[in-house]
């Protein structure tokens, strides 16, 4: 295994989750100024976009806190652990969650960037799901391989 590239990773995901509650704890003001200074429609709907990108943000602060419990798991050399199999099934629910949040801001303020975002989470809920499933059968089988030994 290449323990650089996953310390890497981890120390990403570890600069992710600090910045990305900052920006979440920050949309307020950002999205005053950007909506006074550059971006019109969020002036114009701004509680829509800040109940929507505040609840999404946190959903993602969510994904990538898995993501480290993840990460841990592969630096033990324990990947195929039930505790992935949980953390599997909850960024496909945290998904599922950003994606019906973009699907109700399209319906308000439609846009190609929301769509795109729309496809991205449905994908990742989708593939979160099915690698759970994964995950679980690879412990199932070596669950069974242990106790043949």
């Amino acid at each position: 295994m290449d323990k650089k590239l996953a310390t890497f990773t981890k120390y990403l995901l570890d600069f992710m989750l600090i910045s990305g509650i900052g920006i979440v704890a920050t949309l307020p003001f950002s999205f005053r100024f950007l909506g006074e200074r550059y971006i019109r429609p969020i002036q114009k709907e701004y509680l829509l976009y800040l109940i929507v990108f505040g609840i999404a943000g946190i959903f993602g602060i969510l994904i990538v806190y898995e993501l480290r419990k993840m990460i841990k798991s592969v630096l033990a050399e324990h990947c195929f652990v039930r505790a992935n199999v949980k953390s599997l099934n909850a960024m496909a629910a945290y998904s599922m969650g950003i994606f019906g949040l973009f699907l109700v801001k399209l319906l308000w303020v439609p846009t190609w960037a929301t769509a795109i975002i729309l496809l991205v989470f449905f994908i990742a809920a989708v593939f979160s799901r099915v690698l759970s499933q994964v995950f679980l059968q690879a412990i199932l089988y070596k669950e069974e391989t242990d106790f043949t030994i």
